[in-house]
């Protein structure tokens, strides 16, 4: 990034003149995002590299009325949260602030920045015995402070006690300007005092009965700007187990998956159709064809790990009853599927971001996402409609890809449909959009839960709950009165 002709005093006061931009092919890039938002041209870039400077930078927007958003990920970027939804914004680029500031063993648990991406914490937990919670090949450039505050989920649903796991402590500079620390990391004490006394901020909710954690994860940065979070890590395992089960229904898989969280099996665990696993084993569009074709419609993926005393003996036991459980739902778990996709591949696969390609743009250059919350037992029929709505738009369903996650041990699922397409066909762009919008109106009106509304997605399902609607305007208020933090998203 070249520093451009620097007009903004105040912002070079503030992070220094190296580290504001306006070079306007940057503006043109930042202007939009690989979804259907509008586009609107920021009016420069900061790049801050302390939260005292984040905060200074805050209380600037409230004086000049600036409206900041906030952006920790790098490109590509796909739901419209990172452009503006205002003119005259100023980027807020957290990138550069991408140190990881504490790995704890002991307590398992890390201390990092926002512009810590999955490729620079993985190496810094391996050298402690530890590994993240990661959800499904995050792609390179992906923030973790910015995948937990979206609620993205884990592979690992059986180890999230919470929606907000694995994320534990926040430090954000609220929309008013305000520093705040949640849960143990608020005190007694400050962070030193804390680590002392033997405190590893690890406690979400809090001060006392507050939780303001919930109102910043899943705000897209309109409540704040978080300046380092606390996250849940776990043992790095010395071996791994891993299954496939194919099937050419989902139900099957589903009810294997309630079964397996039930009684409490495994570790990671999901169900893919066969585009999105021959996406995420392969390199090019060509190849993925090729091996789709050659797999089974849908395909479950189960895997224990082997960590702490006695690895070898936690394996075999659970794999004994996973076996069992398989058997008596008539269902056979093999390490091998056809045309060469083994199980212990696809394990390697999730211990790291994708390559390049991303792996959803891996088939046409371009993908749109549409995800909801539903439960393993209404999954199938969510899926099953929106295939009857893609095959009547005249969308290719064999493109559709399909992923589902339980989630808090179970009691519901991440529910995604995947939809690739060529960005550089109008018609096609313009027909994938229109089938997103009336098929999640169409999920909506069955009963999926959009807890994480993106760009038009978010006015259907604000205006189906005005209770809340005027809940979060009055936290709004309190917390970002001026609203300066990244307006025109959800229901600001």
């Amino acid at each position: 990034m070249n520093p451009a002709v620097i007009p903004h005093d105040d912002l070079t006061d503030i992070v220094g003149r190296d580290r504001v931009f306006d070079d306007p092919n940057l503006l043109r890039r930042l202007a939009r995002d690989e979804s259907f938002a509008t586009p609107t041209t920021p009016r420069c870039v900061v790049q801050p590299a302390t939260p005292e400077q984040v905060q200074e930078l805050v209380r600037w927007a409230n004086r000049t009325a600036t409206p900041l958003v906030p952006v920790s990920s790098g490109a590509p970027h796909f739901r419209g949260d990172t452009v503006p939804g205002e003119g005259g914004a100023v980027i807020v680029d957290l990138s550069t602030m991408n140190a990881v500031l504490r790995v704890d063993r002991r307590n398992r648990v890390a201390m990092i920045e926002p512009g810590v991406t999955y490729g620079e914490l993985l190496p810094a937990l391996r050298r402690e015995g530890l590994a993240p919670y990661m959800p499904l090949l995050p792609r390179r450039t992906k923030s973790v402070v910015g995948s937990m505050l979206e609620r993205e989920p884990i592979t690992m649903g059986r180890h999230q006690w919470d929606i907000q796991d694995p994320l534990l402590c926040i430090e954000v500079i609220f929309g008013n300007g305000e520093l705040f620390r949640t849960g143990s990391a608020a005190g007694p004490g400050t962070i030193e005092e804390q680590r002392q006394a033997g405190g590893a901020q690890m406690r979400g909710m809090g001060p006392g009965q507050t939780d303001l954690q919930r109102i910043v994860q899943g705000a897209q940065g309109t409540m704040g700007i978080v300046t380092w979070a606390t996250m849940k890590c776990r043992l790095l395992p010395t071996v791994t187990e891993a299954f496939l089960v194919a099937s050419e229904s989902p139900e099957p898989l589903l009810a294997l998956g309630h079964e397996l969280f039930r009684i409490m099996l495994g570790d990671d665990v999901f169900v893919l159709n066969a585009h999105n696993l021959a996406a995420i084993l392969t390199d090019d569009a060509e190849s993925l064809r090729r091996l789709r074709a050659a797999l089974p419609a849908w395909i479950l993926y189960f895997a224990v790990d082997g960590t702490g005393v006695l690895p070898e003996e936690r394996i075999a036991y659970q794999v004994e009853q996973w076996q069992d459980l398989a058997q008596r739902l008539g269902l056979r778990p093999v390490k091998n599927l056809p045309a060469g996709v083994r199980a212990d591949h696809v394990a390697r696969s999730l211990t790291a971001p994708s390559t390049d390609p991303y792996w959803k743009l891996r088939l046409s250059g371009g993908c749109e996402d549409v995800f909801f919350l539903t439960t393993l037992d209404r999954a199938a029929a969510m899926v099953r409609l929106f295939h009857e709505r893609a095959e009547r738009a005249g969308y290719p369903t064999r493109d559709l890809g399909t992923y589902v996650q339980p989630t808090v041990q179970g009691t519901s699922c991440h529910c995604e449909l995947n939809l690739p397409y060529d960005p550089g066909d109008g018609a096609a762009a313009g027909a994938v959009r229109t089938l997103v919008e009336e098929a999640s109106v169409a999920l909506a009106n069955a009963g999926a839960f959009f807890s994480r509304p993106y760009g038009r997605c978010a006015d259907f399902a604000y205006r189906r709950d005005a209770v809340s609607t005027m809940a979060l305007k009055k936290l709004k208020a309190i917390f970002d009165p001026q609203h300066v933090m990244n307006p025109g998203k959800l229901c600001f």
